[in-house]
């Protein structure tokens, strides 16, 4: 069982953003084995991903093939039938199988955690240096989201628009000319909206200021004041402007003194995409009998009457949305690494997902709309054809660098805490280097331990050191261990509870549980 062995965790991108985080007699957070098996989004894909293959295959349709890629390996992610590493403490021997993930894109949630966790990671450590930074984001039309999706090459074009529009207002907000002046920033690509729709719309994480490099002494930043309501309103209209022309030179786009609208090539009539893609990004159903009609919203709340607060810095031109009203300070290092987070989360959030009595699936959204809508209603097919809809086509980057963040900016090994980028010399081997500078991807264990407190490394029986012992790859050896499992847990006798759970005195709850804990008396009934 020791063939390829492996001395860290790279092998094992891990199903951890869902494990279970259990405590020891010491107190401290050990790690369990998530099953996705178990879970209602794996259930509800493993019964009714054939039923949509099934139908689109009646309507003479298929999907492409990275999609189907997507949801079989998202079937086999986190399940030990497909593979395991061996891992195994030194000390007492106690030893336990950690699943191989999937590691894709589009909307396994633990896979999607993990890329969260290691993208936040590297940029608020290696990528951005403390100067403040704000947050920009730019949301689109309702055809510009199906054009980016369906045609993602013009997605880049029109996102070197957005970033020269904004460093340009930067730069000579500063006083300062572009020649003299550089600003940098970082973009992650979210092809998801809260009710699961499709809306591509871009998170641009800007550095709140502008470097200046003169007289051969190194950059100093300069902030800038927050920009206002005015210069959000002309940064938006010219965005559009410059994107609609753009898009029009391409011939994309064809408009009028009155309208504008898409002018692309007939889709393949095999091919499912496009109608799953416009459904998805008009909110409307793909799939059954009610196809073409809007999906069901919830509304359990009444409609907000008064203002939105965070409306404040957002202005809105030809279907066209920026928003520029969140910032954190340089040294506000956990701020600033909740917001890589926060940009770089998951489409899919597994506890906001439930069924109804009907057997339809409901999934809360992250926020309320404004008219009371707090839930969205699916039929399970449909749910899936939704999922079908947020896979990116495969070789499309989602995380792209400007400026001087960019690899191949002259300054970037001047400003970045890594010092890495073009023309910084190598450091030798008998080099003291931080550890920031010294990059190497985030192991499945070091995730753990960043994100939960959980130290895998360490066993949680006797304190010994835990590593990995054996990749298991061969079906016949992994049916094998698997059944040996299965065959001890069978035989090994269950000893009867003696004794009630312990429970501490109803006085004494509000000290373990907190604040916010209330009785079952105190929480009422809904």
């Amino acid at each position: 069982f020791f063939f390829k062995q492996k001395t860290a965790y790279e092998m094992c991108g891990r199903d951890w953003s869902s494990d279970v985080c259990s405590s020891d007699l010491l107190g401290h957070a050990t790690y369990e084995r998530h099953r996705p098996e178990q879970t209602l989004l794996y259930q509800l894909v493993e019964k009714h991903y054939p039923a949509l293959v099934e139908q689109l295959a009646f309507q003479g349709k298929s999907l492409p093939t990275h999609v189907h890629r997507e949801f079989e390996a998202y079937l086999k992610c986190g399940r030990l039938e497909h593979g395991f590493l061996r891992v195994r403490c030194d000390k007492c021997h106690f030893e336990r199988l950690v699943a191989f993930s999937c590691k894709k894109r589009g909307f396994c949630p633990s896979c999607g955690a993990h890329r969260m966790a290691e993208t936040a990671a590297l940029l608020a450590e290696e990528v951005f240096p403390d100067v403040p930074l704000r947050q920009w984001v730019i949301s689109f039309p309702f055809p510009l989201r199906y054009l980016f999706a369906a045609h993602p090459q013009a997605m880049g074009k029109v996102l070197a628009i957005i970033y020269r529009t904004i460093s340009t207002h930067l730069i000579h907000k500063a006083g300062y000319r572009l020649k003299d002046g550089a600003t940098g920033a970082v973009t992650l690509i979210q092809r998801f909206g809260s009710a699961l729709n499709l809306n591509i719309h871009f998170h641009i994480l800007f550095l709140d200021g502008v470097y200046v490099y003169r007289d051969n002494r190194p950059p100093r930043f300069q902030r800038v004041k927050a920009p206002n309501k005015d210069e959000l309103e002309d940064l938006v209209q010219l965005i559009s402007q410059r994107v609609g022309r753009c898009l029009e030179r391409q011939g994309l786009l064809e408009q009028d003194t009155e309208s504008a609208w898409l002018e692309l090539e007939p889709a393949d009539d095999t091919d499912a995409m496009p109608h799953l893609l416009g459904s998805s990004v008009s909110y409307r159903i793909a799939v059954g009998p009610q196809q073409g009609r809007k999906a069901f919203m919830i509304r359990t709340i009444r409609p907000l009457d008064r203002p939105d607060p965070g409306l404040e810095r957002v202005a809105k031109a030809n279907g066209f949305s920026l928003h520029a009203g969140v910032n954190c300070e340089g040294h506000q290092k956990d701020k600033r690494e909740r917001l890589c987070r926060y940009i770089a989360r998951p489409a899919v959030a597994v506890p906001r997902l439930s069924l109804s009595s009907t057997g339809k699936v409901l999934y809360t959204l992250k926020t309320p709309y404004r008219d009371g809508t707090t839930q969205v209603a699916f039929e399970p097919v449909d749910f899936i054809a939704r999922l079908a809809a947020l896979v990116p086509k495969p070789r499309v980057n989602l995380t792209r660098f400007h400026g001087v963040l960019a690899p191949n900016h002259r300054w970037r090994g001047l400003v970045t805490p890594a010092k890495r980028g073009k023309g910084v010399m190598r450091p030798s081997d008998n080099d003291v280097v931080s550890p920031t500078e010294r990059h190497a991807a985030m192991t499945w264990a070091q995730r753990l331990k960043r994100v939960f407190n959980i130290d895998i490394e360490v066993c949680s029986h006797c304190g010994g050191s835990v590593k990995v012992i054996a990749c298991i790859e061969d079906q016949d050896v992994i049916d094998s261990i698997l059944a040996h499992l299965r065959d001890k847990e069978q035989g090994t006798p269950t000893l009867p509870h003696l004794a009630p759970p312990t429970r501490a005195p109803p006085a004494t709850l509000s000290l373990f549980a907190g604040s916010e804990f209330q009785t079952p008396h105190q929480q009422g009934r809904y």
